[in-house]
């Protein structure tokens, strides 16, 4: 397998990439001089962000602070789209771009999940299930690489994948905006049994790529 080809696997299937605005935002910015490195590194900023704006949502009831947590989610995750788009299509991988790759999402993901921990954190369990939720998360993606170092390719089944995560969360802010119930509260519920499901799922899925080896 060639160096293309691999950097491909090892990518999650967006039809986003594909749309005119991430080309056009991309090849701006590859003929800049931001490195794909530092578009994953802002990716944490604006995921820190967010946990401010749930934290400020909490503290003043501040309706305002939930929509704003959205923005700063939408760009984190467009932040994980363009640096894979710089690096790959745009041919300005560095040696450490993998690192940079996966350090940076699990940095993201728990800054944000905790943000939401904090916003319930009155409601019964709000922080544990949010801690809970980390932890689930940062396995999903420790079997999906433990999957692709045993040589069986990444493995980026749901129902709770990154992109799963974000989106139920993004829901459930719009709905407790509008509606003033605890969708957050209950979104988190949601996630934690959706990432038991999705670690069972990619284990299941590695063990029988495992077992069908020749």
């Amino acid at each position: 397998m060639d160096v293309q080809n691999k950097d491909l696997s090892s990518r999650r299937v967006l039809k986003s990439r594909d749309s005119n605005w991430a080309r056009t935002t991309a090849k701006a910015l590859a003929s800049s001089n931001i490195s794909p490195n530092q578009i994953s590194v802002l990716s944490v900023f604006f995921a820190m962000m967010a946990t401010a704006f749930f934290y400020a949502a909490y503290l003043n009831s501040n309706r305002l602070m939930l929509i704003l947590a959205i923005v700063v989610i939408q760009l984190r995750l467009i932040c994980n789209l363009m640096d894979g788009l710089v690096a790959i299509e745009f041919n300005k991988k560095s040696k450490t771009g993998d690192l940079y790759n996966e350090i940076p999402d699990r940095l993201a993901d728990t800054a944000i999940i905790m943000g939401a921990g904090l916003y319930v954190q009155q409601l019964p369990y709000g922080m544990d299930i949010a801690w809970a939720c980390v932890a689930l998360a940062i396995l999903t993606a420790y079997i999906r690489t433990l999957g692709a170092s045993l040589g069986k390719g990444h493995k980026f089944l749901g129902p709770m994948a990154k992109q799963h995560r974000m989106a139920l969360l993004t829901v459930a802010i719009v709905v407790e905006a509008v509606l003033h119930i605890n969708a957050i509260y209950y979104s988190l519920w949601i996630m934690l049994v959706g990432l038991v499901l999705t670690n069972i799922r990619r284990t299941i899925g590695i063990a029988k790529a495992l077992e069908e080896t020749p």
